[in-house]
């Protein structure tokens, strides 16, 4: 046990908790004010369900002995052997306590992202349903597949250093179904809906940035060097995706937008999360411009597509985490993590394909399963506020309050 090891992941699971609120205002500036406390409490009341749904199942799924490779068993049903002692399998030098909290924050946060797929329209019972299932039925049998001790894809040979399949791609996904089989808000494409708060979104982005060192860091699970390169890759991505979104932005519109570098952002931790343990600070850079610019160009086609993705949760996250992960096998190089692998340009081609399969396999196992979910309660909850609850909107529909007293 080493207790600077155990402080810095405890510290990294805190800084990963304050990523869901950080989503909460990056959201929340983007929807109209009739709907911020809708978008602020989904957000919020994620970290409670699915916190009780890991503690009770969801970690032991996950991470408990392997069943073939597919699912954890349950083992740990209730926490039970999950104490003081080192979870030799992941680290010898933190407590099981501490690997389990610090995934829990994963598994609170990759939820949260699909709510900006649907906001402004979608039942809030319906939502509790929709994200308990998915949660134990997409979300933690695709960690124990890429993660757990066993799992097939880590079998493989699958490198994700902090969710860019198990997060980003499973979510992003997981969000085109949610728009396809929701449809469109009520005026999508003929009425403005513009954000009404920006500076609480450019907040909120400041917020995810900050959290994020914990999420991609804490994925070393010690205080060491490994560490100190994800931190690193992180901070110089993130740049290179703001400036790479912003000059393409500036070029295609000919104004560069405070949405649009903050959006940018975002793109750039997305897209360095799988490989932020795996390649170096020019190749991180690479990969954050790159996504900044694919990124960007996703959510200009949204329109042309046709799907009504509220806040683009499908061109930055399901875009910047497929980017990465591919990315991740052509950048990986074992000369800064001897654990992982060499990718396609340091002469392992197999690598990449190995990441193509992971990639494939992950956005057809959540999107098929998100859509059946869907359908199931579309037909038992109904998943849309009816048209009039939605003209008012959500807050007061919902809720029976008001963000704002003006």
């Amino acid at each position: 046990m080493n207790s600077g090891d155990t402080a810095f992941v405890l510290a990294s699971a805190a800084l990963v908790l304050l990523m869901t609120p950080g989503l909460a205002l990056f959201y929340g500036g983007m929807v109209r004010s009739k709907n911020i406390l809708n978008t602020l409490m989904q957000n919020y009341i994620i970290i409670a369900i699915i916190g009780i749904q890991w503690a009770l199942f969801g970690y032991s799924l996950a991470f408990g002995p392997s069943q073939g490779g597919f699912i954890g068993s349950l083992s740990y049903l209730g926490l039970q052997g999950v104490g003081a002692e080192p979870f030799k399998a992941y680290s010898e030098t933190i407590p099981h306590q501490a690997f389990m909290v610090f995934q829990a924050m994963f598994a609170i946060i990759t939820p949260a992202l699909i709510i900006g797929s649907w906001v402004e329209r979608f039942k809030f019972g319906t939502f509790l349903v929709f994200s308990l299932l998915w949660a134990t039925l997409v979300y933690d049998p695709v960690a124990h597949w890429v993660w757990g001790d066993g799992g097939w894809l880590k079998g493989l040979g699958a490198l994700d250093f902090a969710g860019g399949t198990v997060v980003h791609i499973n979510a992003g996904i997981a969000a085109l179904a949610a728009a396809l089989v929701i449809g469109r808000r009520k005026g999508y494409g003929t009425e403005a809906m513009i954000p009404h708060n920006l500076p609480m979104t450019v907040l909120g982005a400041g917020l995810l940035w900050f959290g994020w060192f914990g999420f991609n860091a804490g994925s070393a699970l010690a205080a060491n060097g490994l560490a100190a390169i994800a931190f690193v890759n992180t901070h110089f991505a993130t740049c290179g995706a703001a400036l790479g979104w912003m000059v393409v932005e500036w070029l295609v519109r000919g104004k560069p937008t405070m949405l649009g570098v903050a959006s940018g952002a975002v793109a750039g931790l997305v897209a360095v999360t799988p490989a932020a343990g795996f390649v170096g600070p020019m190749s991180a850079i690479i990969i954050g411009f790159l996504a900044g610019v694919f990124c960007y160009l996703a959510v200009l086609a949204k329109p042309k597509l046709g799907y009504d993705d509220s806040l683009d949760v499908v061109g930055v996250h399901m875009v910047g985490g497929l980017w990465g992960a591919l990315a991740t096998g052509l950048f990986a190089c074992k000369a800064v993590n001897d654990a992982g692998a060499d990718g396609l340009f340091f002469g392992n081609p197999a690598q990449f394909g190995i990441q193509v399969v992971a990639v494939v396999v992950t956005m057809v196992y959540s999107f098929v399963i998100s859509v059946i979910l869907l359908k199931i309660l579309d037909v038992t909850m109904g998943l849309r506020v009816e048209a009039d609850e939605e003209v008012a909107g959500l807050d007061l529909s919902e809720h029976q309050e008001t963000g704002y007293s003006l």
